[in-house]
């Protein structure tokens, strides 16, 4: 698919997010990207938030390289603001910031001080506008996660069980929950799209269990399908062992020791997945670079185990995982919520 020409309905589906983001003629709209950047999407929200009769600007800044560490991917962290104020300023003045940057605002240390301002943030997730289009928010989205966030704030206790061998036990007495349908109308709060997923990021010394990855479960950070199953040993939030042959086992145990990094090892976040219009089958059609892998986040029933930062529990690393299983039996308390991969209405 060529992305270098504007088609018409990836702008009309980026007006459609901005609107139900409630801009109004005469708001101002910051878009940010990086040198990075797919060109084509930061032009459909300039000109989708100029159909709207917004003033719009444009914020570029460089992209940052690692260096000697491991490449990133899939943190949700991006570093490319560099605690520039003010770039920070600009954005947190504003009405809404479109962010176009290549991993995101949603973890970066510059978001606080953007939405203290005000403002508010959609990431428009580094996919192929194609994908952006078939995965438009709709009216169904918004109360499905907000009723599935307010069942884990309830909620003291996950389990998740698998046929592969799955066995986790995951506390959430001081866990941070939250979700998203892929639009954001309120000062100070934060999107992305496509959206459609409740998540928890737990309080230190949570975790404990077995995860085991299972053949066509998925690796985003590689953006591939596995193809043999890896055990992962969790104890007190860190995986103390990744057992498996092949290449997707060898894959895990290299990348995540190339950060010398214990922190690593550690959980982000649990959840699952709610998008009944997200599809677990979409990477095989997409080439790695025009797939950043949110829609496999978000579909119906996969169960999300990330590794790495989590402020809640004080840690801090841009080693990251983002691992949506499919097969998950997931119960909040007792309650079942999703039963073996199945989304329960």
């Amino acid at each position: 698919m060529n992305d270098t020409t504007l088609e018409p309905a990836w702008l009309d589906a980026f007006e459609t997010v901005l609107r139900r983001c409630a801009l109004c003629p005469g708001d101002t709209v910051a878009v940010l990207r990086e040198s990075q950047s797919r060109p084509v999407l930061p032009e459909l929200a300039r000109l989708a938030g100029a159909r709207i009769g917004c003033s719009v600007f444009e914020l570029s800044v460089p992209s940052v390289f690692g260096g000697t560490l491991p490449v990133a991917r899939s943190t949700g962290a991006s570093a490319a603001l560099r605690q520039l104020q003010p770039v920070v300023a600009a954005l947190a003045g504003s009405t809404l910031v479109v962010d176009c940057t290549v991993e995101g605002l949603m973890h970066a240390p510059e978001l606080p001080a953007i939405l203290r301002g005000g403002a508010r943030v959609i990431y428009v997730s580094n996919e192929h506008p194609e994908a952006l289009a078939r995965l438009l928010p709709d009216d169904t989205l918004e109360p499905l996660v907000k009723e599935h966030v307010k069942r884990l704030r309830a909620s003291r206790r996950m389990q998740v069980s698998s046929a592969a061998g799955t066995d986790l036990a995951i506390s959430l007495e001081g866990a941070a929950c939250g979700g998203n349908w892929g639009t954001t109308a309120r000062p100070g709060t934060m999107t992305h799209w496509p959206g459609g997923l409740a998540l928890a990021f737990p309080a230190a010394g949570s975790v404990n269990g077995t995860l085991v990855l299972a053949e066509g479960d998925v690796n985003l950070t590689f953006k591939r399908y596995l193809e043999r199953p890896v055990t992962l040993t969790i104890e007190n939030d860190y995986v103390t062992r990744i057992e498996g042959s092949g290449v997707d086992a060898e894959l895990m145990r290299s990348y995540i020791a190339g950060w010398g990094d214990r922190e690593a090892y550690a959980v982000s976040h649990v959840g699952y997945g709610l998008n009944a219009q997200a599809r677990w089958d979409s990477m095989a059609l997409y080439d790695k670079r025009d797939f950043n892998g949110t829609e496999l986040r978000a579909f119906a029933g996969n169960f999300l185990y990330s590794t790495g930062a989590n402020e809640v529990a004080g840690r801090h690393t841009p080693g990251h995982f983002d691992l949506p299983l499919r097969g998950c039996t997931v119960r909040l308390d007792g309650t079942t919520v999703v039963d073996a991969g199945r989304l329960i209405p």
